[in-house]
């Protein structure tokens, strides 16, 4: 993947107030994940949105220069759900965090709208700069379980990023990366997104050399299937010989 730039860049500026984003963090969840079954729910009961939660406050905090109740904040807010969001990470609305565990989100990251992220994630760093170190992710964007985005690079809008992969380079606008290092794959088929709703079917997210392997098997098959017709013909033709041979 060579370096691309990335023009639609997130609309992070964090003009809402703190209980509308809080809102809205809360009212995208029943469209994302089918076993919510109430807002109360939701609310109580998902370690998701408690450390969006505590990221919303601690984010006010150290942009007021309050650095170190923001960072101690933060750390309460990874002790109680496992979820490290550093307080300066810059994250948009309608953000969720699926299930949770193990999510790491560095200092410069900057997460646009209606992202969805699952379990084991990192936007990590790649260097000990002071300035830009962390991912940028565009709106719409999806990340599967245990996926690595790593350094200053940029996943462009609506991108999908495939569980497990490890992406060091930028990713264009809707497309999808798997592997390790990731790379990009161009799906064929026209998404399946329902009413506008984002696409949640990161199952369906291609696997080129699984791919691979199965055309290997199928052309396997077929030639196994082809010796074993030539195999009865040669019989076949050996039973005739011997008996035209016969007096």
């Amino acid at each position: 993947m060579s370096p691309i730039s990335i023009v639609d860049t997130p609309r992070v500026a964090p003009s809402k107030g703190l209980f509308a984003q809080i809102r809205e963090d809360v009212g995208c969840v029943a469209q994302r994940d089918p076993a919510a079954r109430s807002t109360l729910e939701v609310v109580l009961l998902y370690p998701g949105v408690h450390a969006l939660i505590w990221h919303r406050i601690a984010n006010r905090l150290w942009r007021g220069g309050h650095k170190f109740a923001a960072r101690a904040l933060s750390w309460f807010g990874r002790l109680v759900t496992n979820i490290d969001i550093h307080p300066g990470a810059t994250i948009g609305v309608r953000f969720f965090i699926d299930h949770g565990a193990g999510v790491v989100i560095g200092e410069t990251a900057t997460i646009g709208d209606d992202v969805t992220m699952y379990h084991g994630v990192t936007l990590g760093g790649t260097s000990w700069s002071v300035g830009r170190r962390h991912p940028t992710v565009g709106d719409g964007v999806l990340i599967g379980a245990g996926a690595k985005i790593l350094g200053p690079i940029s996943v462009g809008p609506r991108a999908r990023i495939g569980a497990n992969s490890v992406v060091i380079e930028d990713v264009p606008p809707e497309m999808t990366v798997v592997g390790i290092p990731g790379r990009v794959v161009r799906e064929q088929r026209r998404r399946s997104g329902v009413d506008g709703r984002i696409d949640l079917e990161h199952h369906l997210i291609p696997d080129p050399v699984g791919d691979a392997i199965s055309v290997l098997i199928d052309r396997i098959d077929f030639l196994e299937a082809r010796l074993a017709h030539l195999q009865v013909r040669v019989s076949e033709g050996s039973h005739r010989q011997v008996g035209d041979n016969k007096p």
